[in-house]
């Protein structure tokens, strides 16, 4: 019955007129009921009527006459223009994410080479000592060694608990009061490194004087530093606050660190008594400038392969929104990416200094031809390196898994897309507070092991002090490592996509406000006029 009653109509619909009224309300009271029938000539009707319209139409709520009748012409072109900004940017970062190739191989093998040698050399110096002291109680070298042993390595491995405390103590704070930390960071590195120079001067030794001046002299030039940067303080604090703040999505995601502070004290408590070993050896100046460069190769690639493994889980956060699992990250970063972590750690410290040394000059190049002469020669190398070269790389390196020197510039590449970003990120003091706190560390160290010293045996106080304040400042860098690895995120991610959710208007608001003048930047060597109007 059915089936005859919808079968009428459709004999009508040719017999009558196409432009009527009535026809076109049957074909839709048809498309309603032929919807299941298995007949060819309905089947090739509904298809001519667009089946998928209605589909795309109902998520957008018209009224169902003009579904039809419109349903062929408007929802291309909204899925067509909704799609690439969605869709385009997963699928480029997915193609990438899951790269197995080793980065930086040649620099890879050369420091696989340097820690077997490193290794090798350490455990011999070891040996050497013990064997002089159980074999050769009464030896000249046997009785050196048991005073170096007694009185030296002491104060030098209690600096190193004490810097693993700090270390933990920074990160923890700087993750804590993000806003004030910036400011106590950079007053307390002033304040802390000229007591404790004034300290060593104290001793009135000549070596202790000697390294009592230059933290005097350091602690000057870092005061001056913090007055010169006092308009960047509030920024930086912003930035540092809502960088820190994706860490409490992921568990564990400072473990990494932790643990490469714990092999840092393991390797740095049998390095010293290497180092003993080694002072009764055949050329002791040459052999332990030897050991302490390793150890801080070594010590930088601890550092970032804990930089690599918080990068990679927060720019996946960022660019994706993913929850990354921080243990598959720490496997990628000591395996496929520590060969751009090795040759990073050679790159990046000599651009740090590059930048101390040309921000130095850049403000007396007005004073002197020579010194301006220096300034802009150091500025041209400081340039030249920096395009293949920066500490921003380690983001792309931890994501896409490219090397050094391709990430350097794909980062620099994407700042350079968005107007006001190089300048931006070229003033970014992120990487001086994190310096300051191993500095900050560093004389803390010095002021435990020194006075130690000084009350037990004062001939080795000033060894003692230099290389506890080393020491520290090694292990500190290696606990912030992640704090420098959120905000690294937190530039290069926005600057991939300025407009996910993800950010707040912290950048942007930045930006314009230099776009207008209204909040210029402190100028750098690379930047030196960033805004006329700048007082």
């Amino acid at each position: 019955m059915g089936a005859a009653d919808n079968a009428a109509p459709r004999q009508d619909v040719p017999e009558r007129g196409r432009g009527g009224r009535e026809p076109e309300a049957k074909e839709r009271e048809v498309k309603v009921v032929v919807v299941d029938e298995p007949p060819g000539a309905p089947v090739a009707r509904l298809q001519a009527q667009r089946p998928l319209a209605p589909l795309q139409v109902t998520t957008q709520a018209p009224p169902p006459p003009m579904s039809v009748a419109s349903g062929g012409v408007v929802p291309p072109p909204q899925v067509a223009t909704f799609q690439p900004v969605m869709q385009t940017p997963p699928q480029v970062a997915f193609a990438s994410l899951n790269s197995r190739v080793y980065t930086n191989g040649i620099t890879l093998c050369v420091f696989l080479v340097h820690l077997a040698a490193a290794t090798f050399a350490v455990g011999f110096f070891v040996f050497r000592a013990v064997k002089d002291i159980v074999q050769h109680p009464r030896s000249r070298n046997a009785r050196r060694e048991r005073s170096l042993l007694r009185d030296w390595l002491p104060p030098v491995e209690g600096a190193v608990a004490l810097s693993i405390v700090l270390a933990f103590a920074w990160q923890k704070a700087v993750r804590a009061w993000p806003r004030a930390m910036v400011r106590v960071i950079l007053w307390s590195s002033f304040g802390i490194t000229l007591a404790v120079g004034a300290l060593l001067m104290c001793f009135s030794m000549p070596a202790t004087v000697g390294l009592g001046v230059a933290m005097v002299m350091f602690s000057i030039g870092t005061g001056l530093y913090a007055c010169w940067v006092t308009r960047r303080v509030g920024f930086t604090a912003r930035v540092f606050e809502r960088a820190v703040q994706p860490v409490d999505k992921f568990r564990g995601l400072n473990g990494p660190a932790y643990l490469m502070v714990a092999a840092g004290f393991v390797w740095i408590s049998v390095w010293c008594v290497a180092v003993i070993g080694a002072a009764n050896y055949r050329f002791p100046g040459l052999t332990i400038l030897g050991l302490v460069l390793s150890l801080m190769w070594t010590a930088e690639v601890m550092r970032n392969v804990a930089n690599l493994t918080a990068s990679r889980v927060i720019a996946l956060y960022y660019l994706r929104g993913m929850q990354s699992s921080v243990q598959f990250s720490f496997q990628r970063a000591l395996s496929y990416n520590l060969g751009s972590a090795c040759l990073g750690s050679l790159f990046v410290p000599t651009i740090e200094a590059l930048r101390i040394v040309a921000r130095g000059l850049n403000l007396l190049e007005g004073e002197d031809e020579f010194m301006f002469s220096c300034a802009h020669c150091c500025l041209h190398v400081m340039n030249a390196i920096f395009e293949f070269g920066n500490s921003w790389a380690f983001v792309h390196i931890a994501a896409y898994g490219r090397g050094f020197v391709q990430a350097s510039r794909s980062t620099w590449e994407q700042f350079e897309r968005l107007q006001g970003m190089p300048t931006l990120v070229d003033s970014d003091i992120t990487s001086s507070v994190c310096f300051l706190t191993g500095v900050t560390s560093g004389a803390l160290c010095v002021a435990l092991a020194g006075s130690w010293t000084f009350a037990t045996h004062k001939r080795y106080t000033a060894t003692v002090s230099l290389l506890a304040f080393f020491v520290g400042y090694l292990m500190t860098r290696i606990g912030m490592a992640l704090p420098q690895a959120c905000v690294g995120c937190y530039y290069v991610c926005f600057a991939e996509n300025p407009t996910s959710r993800l950010f707040d208007p912290t950048i942007p608001e930045r930006l314009h406000k230099m776009q207008e003048g209204a909040d210029p930047l402190v100028p750098t060597p690379r930047f030196p006029q960033q805004h006329p109007g700048a007082a």
